[in-house]
C-alpha cells in the first residue's frame, strides 16, 4: 500500500498529457492565398469587407467566440473618417477567470507601395502576401487546432486593423488597430502576448527583435528555446532588428508582449509581396513553435 501511493505521488493517478496536435503549414498556406485572393485588405475598401466577413466565417465555424472592435479614424491624408475593425477570435479552455494568452497579427495592407519599381505607382496598394496574411494564415490554422484539441487555456487570437496605415516616417498613424485595442483596460486580461508579422518568407530568417529583448527576454528565450528544442534552424539565436510594430502599444498597456518578424524580406512594401515569396513551410516554423508554447504551460516563464 505504502509503494502503490508513492507511486500514485510521483506518477499521478491519470495518464501522461497528449501530444500537442499538428501545424499543417500546408492549410495555413491555403488561408494566406485565399486572403490575398480577396485583393488589397485596404481599410474600408470593398475587399477588407469581404476578408473581414471570411475571417467571422473561419472562426465562428470553428466555435469560436468571435468579436469585433469597429471605430472610425480620422485620416489626416484625405481629411476623411476611415473605418477600422479589429477581429477578436476568443478560445476558452480553461478557467474562465484566468487571463489569456494572446496572439495577434494584422490584417490589413499597405494602402501604398513605398518602393514600387515605378515611381508613378507609389500610390498603389500591396497584396500584403507576407506583410499581413502570413501572420493571419497562422492564427487560421491554430484555430483549427483548438477545436480538434484544446490547449487547456484561454487564447484569445486577435486581427489588428490599421497597423500599416501612415505613410513612411510618419509614425503616429501607423498600429491604429492595436493602440484602440490597447486603450480598452487590457492589462489583467492576459498573461502575456506573442504577435506574428511577416513570417511566410520562402528564405526565412528570424531573429530576436530588439524591443522585445530589451523589455520581455524571458518571453523571448521561451520562443527561441523552443525553436531549439524543434530544430527550427530559421530561428536565428541573436538580435537584429528593432521594429515598431504591435507589440508595442500591447506592451505600454501592461501586457508582456513580443514580436516573431523575419525582417530580412526583400519585397517589403513592393508590389512584390506576392504569395510566390512565401511557402507552407516558413509558416509551418512558425506555427510548430507556437504550438508547443500553447500546449505546454510548463516552458512560459514564472516571472516577466
Amino acid at each position: 500500500m505504502v509503494i502503490l501511493a508513492l507511486c500514485l505521488v510521483i506518477f499521478g493517478c491519470g495518464s501522461p498529457p497528449p501530444e500537442p496536435p499538428a501545424f499543417d503549414g500546408d492549410r495555413a498556406y491555403e488561408y494566406l492565398v485565399e486572403q490575398v485572393a480577396f485583393g488589397p485588405r485596404v481599410p474600408g475598401s470593398e475587399p477588407w469587407r469581404e476578408c473581414r466577413e471570411y475571417y467571422y466565417r473561419h472562426f465562428e465555424s470553428l466555435g469560436l467566440e468571435v468579436d469585433s472592435q469597429s471605430f472610425a479614424f480620422f485620416d489626416p491624408y484625405s481629411r476623411a473618417d476611415v473605418p477600422l475593425v479589429n477581429v477578436i477570435a476568443r478560445h476558452r479552455g480553461g478557467d474562465e477567470e484566468e487571463p489569456a494568452i494572446l496572439l495577434g497579427a494584422h490584417w490589413d495592407t499597405r494602402p501604398r507601395t513605398d518602393f514600387h519599381s515605378d515611381t508613378t505607382r507609389i500610390n498603389e496598394p500591396i497584396q500584403g502576401a507576407n506583410d499581413g496574411a502570413s501572420g493571419v494564415a497562422i492564427l487560421m490554422e491554430l484555430a483549427n487546432l483548438f477545436a480538434q484539441q484544446s490547449p487547456g487555456i484561454n487564447v484569445d487570437l486577435v486581427l489588428f486593423d490599421g497597423e500599416d496605415w501612415g505613410e513612411s516616417g510618419d509614425l503616429d498613424y501607423y498600429l491604429i488597430g492595436s493602440k484602440h485595442f490597447a486603450s480598452k483596460g487590457i492589462r489583467r486580461d492576459y498573461r502575456f502576448g506573442i504577435i506574428v508579422d511577416m513570417i511566410g518568407d520562402k528564405d526565412q530568417q528570424i531573429y530576436r527583435e530588439a524591443f522585445s529583448e530589451r523589455f520581455y527576454q524571458p518571453l523571448n528565450d521561451m520562443i527561441w528555446n523552443q525553436a531549439a528544442k524543434d530544430s527550427i534552424l530559421t530561428f536565428q539565436d541573436s538580435v537584429k532588428h528593432t521594429v515598431i510594430d504591435d507589440h508595442l502599444p500591447i506592451a505600454a498597456a501592461g501586457v508582456p508582449t513580443v514580436l516573431i518578424i523575419d525582417f530580412d524580406y526583400p519585397y517589403w512594401h513592393t508590389e512584390f509581396d506576392t504569395v510566390d515569396k512565401c511557402s507552407a513551410e516558413a509558416l509551418d516554423n512558425v506555427g510548430e513553435v507556437l504550438v508547443n508554447i500553447l500546449w505546454n504551460p510548463d516552458v512560459w516563464p514564472k516571472k516577466l
